[in-house]
């Protein structure tokens, strides 16, 4: 029975391993594939566009990222404490600066979600599970924010661009319909390995249903889902693109969820490929929906520098002294 139960692991460690390095090299892909989408580009515009941003409109990106940080700690110590784990609020803001700062500087754009579980763990025997469920749940609460949010744009799309009503509305819903279904589906269907299937229901309704649990979820994650979608319009104002409002509807929260896809640094590549092919859509150039993105982008991973000192004050921590 240990041989067979050392064979499984050693089996699931083999893929594991191929699924990571398989993952680091899609991720240099996408990264160059960013290269490419940023050399065919006039480059002179591009730097003109990158160059109007102000220092007024810095500030303003960073002070949001802050309070997006915040918010998002607060959502995964709830979900935490929800779970059996409680996490004091400086401790869960510290360890969501050094994950945001690691998903946006690790391949694969989760590793910083898979080194706050690992951080999180107890010294009992699966002490990861609990706190890996934790993070799992709370990226769920989101993404189901932003996929919510996403079919709202879907719903909208005809009336805005002026499409046949008839034509367009009923695609649009009935993709709409498709993607609520996938999300369901995938929520109340699929095992973890650490729980049965009733344990997984009962951890769901506790995390997002029970004692007014939807209430914290949805408003914090209302709250950091709108500073994502201000922030990256605030940045294509900066840079030259004069989108209308609705923009925060549509596109915008297209060109984030191009970002949830697990492949390159922080949705690099994907996200700027996004926007060049959206922002025509509401009569601006794809030069300005790169510029956009990329603003965007370099503000984001900006605001979670801090992270970098608390993983280094970490390290610091657990180093050895020596007489």
């Amino acid at each position: 029975m240990q041989c067979v139960s050392l064979s499984w692991k050693s089996s699931q460690n083999a893929k594991v391993f191929r699924l990571n390095k398989l993952r680091i090299v899609v991720s240099f892909i996408t990264l160059a594939f960013l290269a490419a989408i940023v050399l065919r580009t006039d480059l002179n515009a591009l730097g003109q566009s990158l160059s109007r941003t102000s220092w007024t409109v810095v500030a303003v990106c960073l002070a949001l990222v802050q309070l997006q940080i915040v918010l998002s700690a607060l959502r995964w110590r709830f979900t935490s404490r929800r779970l059996g784990q409680d996490i004091a609020t400086l401790k869960a803001i510290r360890e969501y600066y050094v994950a945001s700062f690691l998903n946006q500087t690790l391949p694969g754009g989760v590793g910083g979600d898979a080194i706050r579980a690992w951080r999180m763990r107890g010294d009992e025997p699966g002490g990861w599970r609990q706190p890996a469920k934790a993070v799992i749940f709370e990226r769920l609460s989101g993404q189901i924010a932003f996929f919510i949010l996403a079919i709202v744009g879907l719903s909208v799309w005809p009336l805005v661009t002026q499409a046949d009503f008839g034509q367009q509305l009923r695609h649009y819903l009935l993709f709409a319909g498709a993607l609520l279904l996938a999300a369901i589906v995938a929520l109340y269907v699929a095992k973890p390995k650490w729980a049965t299937q009733n344990a997984l229901h009962e951890s769901i309704a506790e995390v997002f249903v029970r004692r007014g649990a939807w209430i914290m979820q949805s408003t914090t994650s209302a709250g950091v889902l709108s500073t994502y979608v201000i922030i990256f319009f605030i940045a294509a104002g900066a840079t030259g693109a004069q989108l209308p409002w609705v923009a925060c509807l549509t596109i915008i929260p297209f060109c984030l969820v191009a970002m949830l896809i697990p492949t390159g640094f922080g949705g690099w590549g994907t996200r700027e490929a996004a926007a060049m092919a959206l922002w025509p859509l509401l009569g601006a150039a794809p030069l300005d929906g790169l510029a956009a993105s990329i603003t965007y982008g370099w503000l984001s991973l900006l605001g979670t520098a801090p992270g970098v000192i608390f993983l280094a004050a970490s390290a610091l921590k657990r180093r050895p002294s020596h007489a």
